[in-house]
């Protein structure tokens, strides 16, 4: 059987050069980076040369990299360590409606720390309008925390003119790029924030290292509390293995990202105009523009994402709904829903995320294969469409 993987926000194969640079640390080079002697000392180098080639890779100073084991665990820190820093009654964090969990649940979390959480709404394409954040803000804003891109549905945020009004305010500002990271370029000077999420998975490194960007002088509580690691702004053992091949994956991306993004765009195109063509009843969903290059979301009508990804996966496809919907709850996402979506919609939400090993072939092969699936479970749908009734949006 033919196999085609479009699952990638979901997790990228690991780029065997990063593994090679692993591969010491997990045999010989075993020390603790925060020990004195040679064997530690040896082991801190490289953990500091990968913190350099992470900074490189989103042009800031090595010292505004902090280490962390995942993209939650950046986002929470971010969210809480900043908002709480300083701490006064009455504070407010401005996150829009289609943030990922690890934001908008923190940010929630903090309320009963009397950290009020204010909820900016989007459009139909999931976009945020710079001018209501704008007009969110207040003398009791703390922070603003908006995604850079929405990996559910492909969306890149207006992130620098966001940012320019956080500035112009004197409010910190957290962008969560882990969807954009390896898909479009991630300068922090560029993009103007204050605090960035990122990790290695998007950038085919492996799973299980992040980073936390803190700009020069932006005040941040701890998250984690113990030791003095990362200059006593995230404690815990250093997962060395990780961070080096971290450091790898920022090497390449750096040299080739720009290439890669260029041929998932072209895919990405070309799988949006085929299943837009050769399935009926389809929407795009997100924006046809500012779209990740990677990034293909579609909503079908009056048939459920799951049975569509299940089907697919029969035929050697995988993919994912990109919704939060399981078997046993049927619950829309909260993205889809904040975008305006009625439920029969999307329930229907189906996501192809692309990588650098993706090929026109295996487009093709999803072409030929998903509008069979779509007549065939709409056939025995128990949404069944009523005959003569069009979609409504």
């Amino acid at each position: 059987m033919n196999t085609v993987y479009m699952d990638h926000l979901a997790a990228t194969p690991l780029e065997p050069r990063v593994l090679e640079a692993m591969l010491p640390f997990l045999k010989g080079r075993f020390g603790n980076p925060m020990s004195v002697h040679s064997t530690g000392q040896e082991v801190l180098a490289s953990v500091e040369q990968a913190r350099a080639q992470v900074a490189s890779f989103v042009n800031c100073s090595p010292r505004e990299i902090i280490f962390t084991s995942s993209g939650s665990e950046s986002n929470n820190t971010a969210v809480a360590g900043t908002a709480c820093c300083p701490r006064r009654a009455g504070a407010e964090i401005i996150v829009s409606a289609v943030e990922h969990s690890s934001v908008l649940n923190t940010a929630r979390s903090l309320s009963g720390q009397g950290i009020e959480t204010r909820v900016i709404p989007v459009d139909k394409f999931a976009m945020v309008d710079p001018d209501d954040v704008k007009t969110a803000i207040n003398d009791r804003t703390v922070m603003i925390s908006i995604m850079h891109a929405n990996g559910e549905v492909g969306t890149i945020q207006p992130i620098r003119e966001i940012a320019r009004i956080a500035r112009e305010a004197g409010v910190p500002i957290h962008t969560d790029a882990m969807a954009a990271t390896g898909q479009i370029p991630l300068d922090v000077q560029d993009l103007g924030v204050d605090l960035m999420s990122f990790s290695a998975q998007g950038l085919f490194g492996p799973k299980g290292a992040a980073a936390l960007y803190v700009r020069k002088g932006t005040r941040m509580l701890p998250l984690l509390l113990g030791g003095v690691q990362e200059a006593g702004r995230r404690a815990g053992l250093t997962d060395v293995p990780a961070v080096v091949g971290f450091g790898e994956a920022a090497r390449i991306a750096s040299e080739e990202q720009t290439q890669w993004s260029s041929l998932m765009s072209d895919l990405r195109d070309h799988l949006i105009k085929g299943v837009l063509e050769r399935t009926s009843e389809v929407e795009l969903n997100g924006h046809t523009a500012q779209r990740l290059p990677g990034n293909a979301a579609f909503g079908i009508w009056y048939i459920e994402g799951e049975s569509i990804i299940l089907s697919l996966d029969m035929e050697g496809i995988s993919a994912s709904t990109g919704s939060s919907c399981t078997s046993r709850a049927l619950k829309t996402s909260h993205v889809l829903t904040a975008m305006g979506q009625p439920p029969e919609l999307a329930q229907g939400s189906v996501l192809f995320t692309l990588g650098k090993g993706n090929t026109a072939g295996d487009v093709d092969h999803l072409l030929d294969t998903i509008p069979g699936i779509v007549n065939r479970l709409r056939s025995i749908s128990p949404l069944g469409r009523q005959a003569g009734t069009p979609p409504v949006r």
